[in-house]
């Protein structure tokens, strides 16, 4: 099933990723609608036309006129808009959302949702260090993953429209991974980084480090401006994956400080040589 642009498209949740979906879309003919908790984010994407349509609160007609709604919300809201506004979706509709953790809201959804309704999950990984709709910008998909998560409830359909989405938006590798599987490489390559990020602000107390600091410094902190609402509740959503990755992460640490306390040079060589072959990796992807 391909997204073609007969099909209208409605966006709950108009932040930086809801905002460039809704950009891109509409830039490439797709008929786009919102639904956000703010008249003024509505107002905005009215006035820039990035939507043709929009709600500050959920609004039956929007809703039950969409082929696809995409939920750019956090995990808890999302769960709640599901189970106070299903009520109103077009029979046959696709939701689909742009979620960071998946094990907690996958089966809940579909456990709970219509049966004529389908819920396909996936995942851009792509973001910025700001958020709110005025800083979205459909060029940050172009070179990004797109994961998509789906369970034995979904149909071959279903998980062909949204791979075709992330085509049309511009993702330039597009996975499937169970939910468990999601959860935890994404403990792994996104919130662990970003626990390893908060920890360098906060462990050296020094005020004047960026006085001092290189390029190196800089890009292993660049993630650290976090939105605390949201990542608080991605990490304690993921409580058990982020857990085990944290270990790894401090055993291999450990590993590093205990030759680095032994003069072992050649046992410290040896991890950077690895580290180095396998960082080398990443940038073959990306050429």
């Amino acid at each position: 099933m391909k997204l073609d642009t007969t099909k209208k498209i409605l966006i709950v949740g108009l932040g930086l990723i809801g905002g460039s979906y809704a950009r891109s879309l509409t830039d490439q003919g797709y008929y786009v609608t919102a639904i956000t908790g703010r008249q003024k984010t509505i107002d905005y994407a009215l006035s820039v036309g990035m939507i043709a349509k929009g709600a500050a609160s959920p609004d039956p007609a929007l809703i039950s006129e969409a082929d696809l709604v995409v939920f750019a919300l956090y995990p808890g809201v999302f769960l709640d808009w599901i189970r106070d506004y299903q009520q109103y979706f077009k029979p046959g509709a696709i939701l689909t959302d742009v979620t960071g953790v998946k094990g907690c809201i996958v089966d809940p959804i579909q456990d709970i949702l219509r049966p004529d309704v389908e819920f396909i999950a996936c995942h851009p990984m792509a973001g910025r260090e700001v958020s709110g709709v005025e800083n979205s910008d459909p060029t940050i998909f172009r070179g990004a993953n797109y994961v998509v998560t789906p369970t034995k409830r979904n149909t071959p359909e279903a998980i062909e429209l949204c791979c075709h989405l992330g085509e049309v938006l511009g993702f330039a590798r597009i996975s499937t991974l169970s939910p468990d599987e999601h959860d935890d490489i994404i403990g792994f390559v996104s919130q662990l980084t970003h626990c390893i990020a908060v920890c360098l602000m906060t462990c050296e107390h020094n005020e004047h480090l960026q006085d001092y600091t290189g390029d190196s410094f800089r890009d292993l902190t660049r993630i650290a401006r976090l939105n605390d609402e949201m990542w608080s509740e991605l990490f304690l959503r993921n409580k058990p994956a982020l857990l085990r990755q944290m270990s790894l992460f401090e055993a291999e640490l450990a590993r590093l400080r205990q030759r680095l306390e032994a003069d072992d040079r050649e046992g410290l060589r040896e991890m950077m040589r690895a580290s180095t072959a396998r960082r080398a990796l990443f940038d073959k992807k990306t050429n």
